[in-house]
């Protein structure tokens, strides 16, 4: 989803493991991803699920005339959820290959309930859904 402006407050950690984060940040004309990381993933190499997410991302990002992308973990679209520590990892990776193409790259704090605030706006390219 493009958007003109995103913020997060850290609300409740719901992942014992995740690192500690009490900050929000806010960021403004960028590609927000929420992403959904299933157990069928797992299934595949961690390398292909890495590339398939990023390539999207960058075509999101062209079609909105964009170079920032925010990954964030939204687990509640499916009943399936892949571990932790593999989603983790995709994101970290996600992140290195998207800055290696010269993006700005943000990850919201993983193993949290954010309270979100979202501006984008209603054109067709602003709202894209894939399957990958």
């Amino acid at each position: 989803m493009f958007v003109d402006e995103f913020s997060y407050i850290p609300a409740q950690k719901n992942l014992e493991s995740a690192e500690s984060a009490v900050e929000g940040k806010t960021f403004s004309n960028a590609i927000l991803a929420f992403i959904q990381v299933e157990q069928t993933d797992e299934e595949n190499d961690i390398k292909s699920r890495e590339k398939k997410l990023v390539n999207h991302l960058k075509w999101v990002a062209r079609k909105n005339e964009c170079s920032s992308v925010i990954l964030h973990s939204f687990a509640h679209l499916s009943e399936s959820k892949a571990s932790p520590e593999f989603t983790k990892t995709l994101f970290d990776e996600a992140e290195k290959r998207l800055l290696n193409a010269k993006f700005s790259v943000a990850q919201t704090p993983f193993g949290y309930f954010l309270d979100l605030n979202i501006k984008a706006p209603g054109f067709s390219l602003a709202r894209i859904w894939a399957s990958l």
